[in-house]
């Protein structure tokens, strides 16, 4: 054989070698082809999106969830148009225990109108709050005081609660941002642990502990600090009812940490949300009716 025919053979082996060699790279690239195809497809399509919303790669949702919403959901669950409360407030002092009863119309976060029914000695003091402005009536003076200042550090009827604390944004995520620091049990519920921090320095508490249920979002424990970290007072939230869709902790006990006793307890007798409230009971003339 010629060395011209010898050298075609060997060209064409190895034309068909390359040949082969292109035809298996196909077939070994395709299958992972297909398969970034396949995951590119499913991350651009609507239900993966949507999976993603309830799922991100496999973490269930509450490893989701950010401070922020969480408190967000808190307030949801607790804040509405308007409410009508009826409760009871029982200040455990350091030798005895007196019991308030009273009657509560809220609108919104900037007007509350609250009437004390029991006991007798009581009944008809009246307070109205207007967004930044609060006003005291008692029947004893017949006269209408507006609390201001150094008064609004003073105790409720005696409580652990100062006026201040009534005036504060219910609100929470308007005065505080929000991040979890803890996963928890609280009174065998599964909480998360939020601390809060103030966005503004005017407010009575710079910092906020809350312990909140994961199922209702309800704040089941609250701890209060001062801008040095010194506790101030605390919360404690029993008996959750769901009444109208709404997860509603029906009592409680406020505990001033400087203060002696055993605190201020709070049960709930009757809420009403979104009734309809008389625009009258928010006036400074209902103080004396």
């Amino acid at each position: 054989m010629s060395r011209k025919f010898i050298k075609k053979v060997k060209l064409i082996e190895k034309a068909k070698s390359i040949k082969r060699t292109a035809i298996n790279s196909i077939f070994l690239i395709k299958p992972g082809l297909i398969l970034w195809l396949s995951l590119l497809y499913l991350t651009l399509s609507p239900f993966f999106l949507v999976f993603l919303g309830h799922h991100c790669w496999g973490l269930p949702l509450e490893k989701q969830l950010s401070g922020e919403i969480i408190l967000q959901r808190l307030d949801a669950n607790l804040t509405s148009d308007n409410k009508i409360i009826q409760a009871t407030m029982t200040v455990h002092g350091r030798r005895t225990s007196r019991t308030f009863r009273m009657k509560s119309w809220i609108q919104g976060t900037e007007k509350a109108f609250t009437e004390y029914l029991d006991p007798p000695r009581e009944r008809g003091t009246k307070m109205l709050k207007i967004e930044d402005k609060l006003w005291l009536y008692s029947p004893d003076t017949d006269r209408i005081i507006m609390i201001s200042g150094h008064m609004l550090r003073q105790s409720v009827m005696g409580s652990d609660l100062s006026y201040e604390d009534l005036m504060e944004d219910p609100v929470l995520h308007n005065l505080y941002t929000a991040e979890i620091i803890e996963d928890t049990i609280y009174e065998n519920q599964p909480c998360w642990v939020l601390k809060l921090t103030a966005k503004k320095q005017d407010v009575a508490y710079h910092e906020k502990k809350l312990w909140v249920d994961k199922e209702k979002y309800i704040a089941l424990y609250e701890e209060w600090y001062a801008k040095g970290g010194k506790l101030l007072k605390t919360i404690s939230r029993q008996r959750v009812e769901k009444i109208n869709n709404r997860w509603v902790p029906m009592e409680g006990i406020f505990k001033d940490v400087l203060k002696e006793g055993s605190g201020t307890e709070f049960k709930i007798e009757e809420i009403t949300f979104n009734a309809s409230i008389p625009e009258y009971i928010f006036s400074k003339a209902n103080l004396r009716r």
